[in-house]
């Protein structure tokens, strides 16, 4: 095998993992962002600082460093002019896991009228707005999703600009700070129906090239799946993760036939790579919530769950390489190490050493420049002879860390 350029459009921590794991296979990683010194960019042959929302800097990018036919286009975040990804993708660039994949999930209105009209799955009560006025009759109209409802931008990730509206008063609030918090350059906001749910998962769901290794890969075995991860979220992003995650037989089956369904429809006939899609769980049922055509932050307990992480796997797909079986170990959890405020520097971590003290505890601190509140700027994982000893475990090691501003020597010397 001659292993081919990745050239990652997007290089926060997930990137940084798919570039790691791209390097172990003799890959070479060129690490695309809208700012320096970024997680992945770390950990990569190259980089390039561009706003991958203009269409000329992102063609250029490309263009510099893979050529048609050879090497993969891996978008890791929302943010790309993802229609230039389409127009490169008919000039003969491999885009992963396809440019129509990453167009459709980079607009969850896209995805959603896929999801619901097309593909008839099931999910949540929603609508769209372009106003304040707008969104005001998408919740509390006679057709409306109403009380209470979940606003979010189209646009965006990670729980930015996502807000719970319990009454008519938080509407113009949930407006405005939706799209003061959206990605790309679309004043719109999708309006959903609350789902009281029992418990939410992601399906991480592997779509295999119609060959690997050589060999056809009959269309029936082509789709592979992580065992369900349950998680936890606050402010619309996610805090925790673990595994197993104790489900009905026939709710995980409901779960991959959507999956299978929705992943095969966006990825096209050749397409290849890892989603993360995402379920609410209510008493007998499965609801369809959203999808990434990438590895997913709540996957990030699979670096300690199981032999293959979802950026091993996500990386054997995009390269056709054989995907075993994969072995699990014992229950796994994690938790987020996240910024109490702005810092304007790299910071520090104390109490990483008492974290590690714990058995069963890794720490992974993702090396981002700065920081803002609420940040995710590393996570804890932890394994446990339970699920609920492993997220104990976790919770309780982030919580050990601290993220604060860095002190340097010459400070050091002046507070003496």
């Amino acid at each position: 095998m001659h292993p081919p350029t990745l050239l990652l459009l997007g290089s926060g921590e997930l990137g940084k993992e798919v570039a790691i794991s791209a390097k172990r296979l003799g890959c070479r990683v060129v690490a695309v962002d809208s700012y320096d010194h970024a997680p992945a960019m770390q950990v990569s042959d190259a980089r390039e600082v561009i706003d991958m929302l203009h269409a000329p800097s992102l063609r250029r990018a490309v263009r510099r460093h893979v050529m048609p036919g050879e090497g993969f286009i891996v978008p890791e975040i929302e943010a790309i002019r993802t229609e230039e990804l389409l127009a490169l993708e008919r000039r003969g660039y491999s885009v992963v896991p396809s440019a129509r994949a990453a167009n459709l999930t980079m607009n969850r209105d896209a995805i959603r009228d896929l999801a619901a009209s097309r593909l008839r799955l099931p999910t949540a009560r929603f609508a769209y707005a372009q106003s304040a006025a707008e969104l005001q009759a998408s919740i509390t109209g006679k057709k409306g999703t109403g009380l209470p409802a979940v606003v979010k931008p189209v646009m965006s990730s990670s729980g930015k600009g996502q807000s719970d509206v319990k009454c008519a008063g938080d509407i113009a609030a949930a407006w405005d700070y939706a799209v003061s918090s959206m990605r790309g350059d679309r004043p719109r906001v999708i309006a959903e129906e609350f789902i009281d749910f029992d418990y939410e998962i992601t399906l991480l769901t592997i779509r295999q090239r119609p060959i690997v290794a050589g060999k056809r890969v009959p269309e029936a075995r082509r789709t592979l799946f992580v065992r369900p991860i349950g998680h936890r979220q606050e402010r619309g992003d996610y805090q925790e993760s673990w595994m197993p995650c104790p489900m009905k037989p026939a709710l995980v089956r409901a779960a991959r036939r959507m999956a299978r369904t929705i992943t095969a429809e966006i990825a096209g006939p050749s397409g290849a790579g890892l989603f993360g899609v995402e379920f609410f769980v209510r008493g007998n049922g499965v609801i369809f919530s959203e999808l990434s055509p990438r590895p997913h932050d709540t996957g990030m307990v699979t670096m300690i769950s199981q032999d293959l992480s979802e950026f091993d796997l996500h990386v054997r797909a995009i390269l056709g390489l054989p995907i075993p079986p994969i072995r699990y170990e014992k229950a796994a959890a994690s938790a987020v190490i996240l910024s109490p405020g702005p810092i304007a520097g790299p910071p520090d971590f104390p109490g990483v050493e008492k974290a590690l003290a714990a058995p069963g505890v890794q720490v992974r601190l993702f090396g981002k420049p700065s920081a803002r509140k609420y940040r995710r700027m590393g996570v804890a994982l932890a394994v446990g002879p339970s699920a609920a000893a492993a997220r104990k475990a976790a919770t309780r090691a982030a919580s050990l860390v601290r993220v604060v501003p860095r002190v340097t020597p010459k400070a050091a010397r002046r507070a003496r």
